[in-house]
């Protein structure tokens, strides 16, 4: 079995027991009751189809455990791929205390900019350029708990990758550009490089991305530390990775979309509809 192989099966296994759980949650613990339904929405069940209701409770049932996968997908890619992967790496070091001014200076600017001026636009790479020229005798340990850890083994590198849903909000973003700042200004670097990463693109190509929350911190087409689909999966896993998640979920996605319709609702599916949607 070659080792892209392996990743696929990987990728697989992970998607497979969130799916299980999904349906678990769906058929058995938490049900679309139509009676229930009616009783608290009576309005709404007089004027749409109980099956549009059923869709949506389908729905809030398998994003948010989806959520969670990504860093079980990412750390499997990274495991298979570069040779290790971890959740949750506590990374400590040691910044000079201007270092650390001038990262709060730069996120307060962002933030707030300066009174009668034009909001200013992030630029990753002249941001950490006026960091690192912060001097001081006096270090700081600092410890950043990143999303997800990986080591390439092969080249001996290692990366932290603040991994954040396609759609992300402002805060979270604001806090994983302050870790990585700081991973950054570490004396001496405990990692080759940190990156925000989004593991698809809702918006198809990079420069078409127009969610506007992360665009507050980062330049979203443009700097170099943001990875977003193929990027990050190629990054975290090497040459090939991308292609392998997504022959892993194209293979199991009819066998699921068959049990949704005739186990969930109720109904035989359309053969039209099962290869719709592939990656």
């Amino acid at each position: 079995m070659t080792q892209k192989q392996e990743m696929k099966e990987a990728i697989q296994s992970v998607i497979k027991l969130m799916m299980e759980r999904v349906m678990n949650t769906v058929l058995v613990e938490d049900p679309f009751v139509k009676e229930e339904h009616k009783a608290k929405r009576p309005l709404y069940a007089a004027l749409v189809p109980d099956e549009i209701f059923k869709g949506s409770h389908f729905e809030r049932r398998f994003v948010t455990p989806f959520g969670g996968a990504w860093e079980k997908l990412a750390i499997v890619a990274a495991n298979k791929g570069l040779g290790f992967g971890e959740k949750g790496r506590a990374i400590t070091g040691k910044v000079n205390a201007e270092r650390l001014r001038r990262i709060q200076e730069v996120l307060n600017n962002l933030e707030h900019g300066e009174k009668g001026k034009k909001r200013i636009r992030p630029d990753w790479n002249n941001e950490l350029k006026y960091i690192l020229e912060g001097k001081s005798a006096k270090l700081i340990p600092v410890t950043v708990i990143t999303d997800v850890y990986a080591e390439d083994k092969k080249n001996n590198k290692k990366y932290a990758f603040e991994l954040k849903a396609p759609l992300p909000n402002s805060d979270q973003t604001k806090v994983s550009k302050e870790k990585m700042l700081k991973l950054y200004s570490m004396e001496p670097l405990q990692v080759d490089g940190a990156y925000y990463a989004l593991p698809y693109n809702p918006f198809g190509k990079r420069e078409n991305y127009s969610w506007t929350f992360p665009a507050r911190w980062f330049d979203m087409k443009n700097d170099e530390v943001v990875l977003i689909g193929n990027e990050f999966w190629e990054k975290i896993g090497g040459l090939g990775t991308y292609k392998a998640f997504i022959e892993a979920v194209n293979e199991i996605g009819p066998d699921y979309k068959n049990r949704i319709y005739r186990e969930f609702l109720g109904v035989e599916p359309p053969p039209e509809k099962i290869e719709e949607g592939k990656l």
